[in-house]
């Protein structure tokens, strides 16, 4: 028939997503675990769960996504790391409970499907899986003609991970005398990203080769940078030392991610200038004229990671950081609270 149709003409091509899907196996390969059933392919990823050593094991899940960062991926046509943004925006907030990461799911959404982008989105996520200690077992890939401009596409995440219920980091031991401990971000990670584009792209006007005095890399390549796993980090020092409070400074930044893990009856007290804000956010507040206050609830401003430790313990917290090549910071610590006080207070 003349006017006979295919899936195809409709701008879905199914051979051309079956040949990503057999790219997609091989490189999920090098994420598997112990655990893993299977591979890709099959109608749901399949883990088995080894309980030997968690007598009381309690799942902990996360979802999230990259935000509007994508578009940086867009305007510079490079996609490999992006996919490890989306595994550290999911994973951090898992081992944030004292939860091991298991396993980890994605969603690429496209408009038209370009397998070698998706290739390189995918191997990006398999990276960070790598760096999370957890599996790729799945995902969805979707075509979806209509929905996106050419050129872009979405992309979320899901995650397992699991901790024995005594285990679990809740900040419920947190009071007062405990010390924070910030541990450096990567740079921006992957919040506050239209007020970024906001600032350079509309209203200075710069595009992603713009080079800038106090960047070593060009404007796009420093706003790529990815977000920072701490898996690796923070189990050591879960295994070893006494954490009392993990906070995955993300949107909100500092002040409203802290107040997350602390009791009502406490107060974080964080201490101005004592750690290194790297140069990237010093340019965004100069160039847009950003009050200190919309600074601190927008970007971690150079830290990504909160950790509450007993007094006593503190120095040997940070030794540990040291060994481990982490640049950490005393910045400030848990004092009590009156009932009309803030739960954050800047000294």
């Amino acid at each position: 028939m003349s006017d006979s149709l295919t899936y195809a003409d409709s701008g879905v091509d199914i051979d051309k997503a079956n040949k990503l899907v057999d790219k997609i196996k091989d490189i999920a390969k090098s994420t598997h675990r112990s655990g893993v059933m299977g591979e890709i392919g099959g109608f749901g990823g399949l883990f088995s769960l080894n309980l030997s050593n968690t007598p009381n094991p309690v799942l902990v899940s996360s979802t999230d996504g990259v935000g509007t960062k994508l578009k940086i991926a867009f305007n510079m046509d490079k996609h490999d790391t992006i996919g490890i943004d989306l595994v550290a925006m999911v994973v951090n907030d898992i081992i944030v409970q004292g939860a091991k990461p298991l396993f980890f799911l994605d969603y690429l959404a496209m408009g038209a499907l370009d397998n070698s982008v998706a290739e390189q989105i995918i191997q990006g996520i398999a990276n960070g899986c790598s760096a999370a200690e957890c599996a790729l077992t799945g995902g969805e890939t979707a075509e979806m003609p209509g929905m996106y401009q050419p050129g872009e596409y979405d992309l979320s995440g899901f995650a397992v991970g699991i901790v024995d219920n005594d285990k679990i980091i809740d900040g419920s031991y947190i009071k007062t005398g405990n010390k924070l401990i910030g541990i450096s971000s990567s740079g921006i990670h992957s919040n506050g990203f239209s007020l970024v584009r906001k600032i350079f792209f509309d209203k200075c006007k710069y595009d992603v080769s713009t080079t800038l005095s106090d960047l070593n890399n060009t404007l796009g390549e420093e706003l790529l940078t990815p977000t920072k796993i701490y898996t690796a980090t923070l189990l050591s020092l879960l295994r070893d030392l006494p954490v009392l409070g993990l906070a995955h400074v993300t949107g909100g930044g500092i002040e409203e991610n802290i107040v997350r893990i602390i009791p009502d009856a406490c107060k974080a007290i964080i201490h101005k200038g004592s750690w290194k804000i790297p140069p990237i956010f010093q340019i965004l507040q100069k160039e847009g004229n950003v009050s200190e206050k919309e600074m601190n609830r927008t970007f971690n401003n150079g830290i990504g990671m909160i950790v509450v430790v007993p007094d006593e313990s503190a120095q040997e917290v940070m030794d540990r950081l040291g060994a481990m090549n982490e640049d950490a910071y005393f910045i400030g610590e848990i004092e009590s609270r009156d009932e009309n006080e803030n739960q954050t207070q800047w000294v």
